[in-house]
């Protein structure tokens, strides 16, 4: 059976889902692609909700997001013929994410090498850190110091000081807790794991020369912005700003009495970070409630431009804190569908005083589906599902395996003797009717598959 990867990126304006094949050779094969808008949710009485189930890049309705996620996977589901998706891996990000500094060292006797029973010590010790009020998602791969020396392979290196300096990826306690009732909550899925999404899209769009001169991945996203900075090929520091596109899309709808249908539309396709003179000579026509009006241009590019330019200072402060923005030799890269805003990359070019280019994903990951490569709203999801380790997918021949199969014989204990087996020729008493279940297991929809695949053989026969 194919090896089969899903992922789910969890984004402000959209869930989107990727389920892809891994070939023999490494790469990937993607098999199927699909979305969900968690703004223009319906609820089941029929109302239409216009506030997003996601808020800043964090779950804020549980239920709505269930839903969400079990529907993108039904989608996901057409694309592979009679198979289904039994666990999916799931992006974090959002607002409260960010990066600490944790050091674990070991002292080596003297004349031995560093082995790789110390550098699983050190990842042990590392593993029992618990930040205040933060919970450690992930660590980023560390930097080995031997006796004040930086070297990235210590393992048959002697020295007497082995220091490990990880940088620790936290955020609040309720990501993990959010994320994981999310996913079971949906019929028959469980969680194959959780990824950190910026760090995710970073090593699936950055070269390693690209980390080794330094630079800035800011990924411009509906809610917030997510800043990565590497710096000699290693993370130096992650943050997100609480800021995004649609942002700018509210100021555009208070200011100017537009839909944020309408507001969206014009931002993408007439407006632009950088306010031009020759603006003020243009307008364009909007129809709202039947009726028709002019809108100058220089009125829109202006309230784009100031909230762009707010943004884009937050950036550069979180930046500079860290590193001196002109040592960043490979520049900024940018992605992200709020990225596409036009005038942005010229805007950050001229605070930042660096190159500023666009990002796709890196040659030889993924074999064909260029249509999607560089998209910015699957770009995300790709990079989750490159990360992906445990096959997510089951055939129906393997479902109605596992229902088949015998069930182990219960271990009464020692020095307990078997019950007898029972006489012919006597009659055996009706052993007791099990408690009706509180819960639904897992395996009924199993079930459901196993009776449908059986019925179906008799009415063909």
């Amino acid at each position: 059976m194919a090896d089969y990867i899903v992922a789910i990126d969890l984004g402000t304006s959209h869930l989107t889902g990727i389920v892809g094949e891994k070939n023999k050779n490494g790469t990937f094969s993607i098999i199927g692609y699909a979305t969900e808008d968690t703004v223009s949710f319906i609820r089941k009485d029929e109302t239409e909700d216009k506030t997003s189930c996601i808020h800043r890049g964090i779950i804020y309705n549980l239920d709505n997001t269930s839903i969400l996620i079990d529907n993108l996977l039904r989608k996901l589901e057409t694309y592979l013929k009679g198979e289904f998706i039994e666990k999916v891996y799931i992006g974090a990000g959002g607002q409260s994410l960010h990066t600490i500094d944790h050091l674990e060292a070991l002292d080596i006797a003297d004349g031995a090498t560093v082995t790789e029973e110390d550098i699983a010590l050190l990842k042990e010790q590392c593993g029992k850190f618990k930040p205040n009020l933060r919970d450690v998602l992930d660590m980023a791969t560390p930097v080995y110091y031997l006796d004040g020396r930086k070297d990235n392979m210590p393992v048959g290196v002697s020295c007497s000081r082995l220091e490990a300096h990880y940088k620790l990826i936290v955020g609040r306690s309720t990501i993990r807790q959010k994320i994981t009732k999310s996913v079971e909550s949906t019929q028959d899925k469980s969680l194959a794991g959780i990824l950190i999404s910026p760090l995710a899209l970073a090593d699936a769009v950055l070269s390693p020369n690209d980390k080794k001169l330094g630079c800035a991945f800011i990924d411009f996203g509906a809610g917030v912005t997510s800043v990565s900075v590497y710096e000699d090929g290693d993370l130096k520091h992650l943050c997100v700003v609480p800021f995004g596109g649609k942002l700018i899309t509210r100021d555009i709808v208070s200011s100017l009495k537009l839909s944020e249908e309408e507001a969206e539309k014009y931002k993408i396709n007439r407006g632009s970070a950088i306010f031009n003179q020759d603006d003020e000579k243009k307008q364009f026509e909007v129809e709202m409630g039947g009726s028709k009006r002019k809108i100058d241009l220089c009125d829109l590019n202006a309230i784009i431009e100031g909230r762009a330019k707010e943004i884009v200072e937050n950036v550069y402060a979180r930046i500079y804190e860290v590193i001196e923005p002109r040592q960043l030799g490979a520049g900024i890269i940018l992605a992200g569908c709020a990225a596409q805003l036009n005038g942005l990359p010229e805007m950050l070019k001229d605070k930042f005083k660096v190159s500023v280019r666009y990002s796709t994903i890196r040659n030889g990951l993924v074999q064909g589906s260029d249509e999607i490569l560089g998209n910015p709203l699957y770009m995300t999801a790709i990079s989750l599902m490159l990360k992906g380790k445990e096959t997510c997918v089951s055939s129906l021949n393997e479902i109605v395996q596992e229902e088949d199969a015998t069930e182990p014989i219960e271990d009464i204990g020692p020095g307990t003797k078997n019950p007898d087996p029972p006489q012919s020729g006597r009659k055996q008493p009706k052993p007791p009717k099990p408690p009706k279940p509180v819960r639904v297991k897992r395996n009924g929809f199993k079930d459901m598959i196993k009776k449908i695949y059986t019925t179906q053989l008799f009415n063909e026969e």
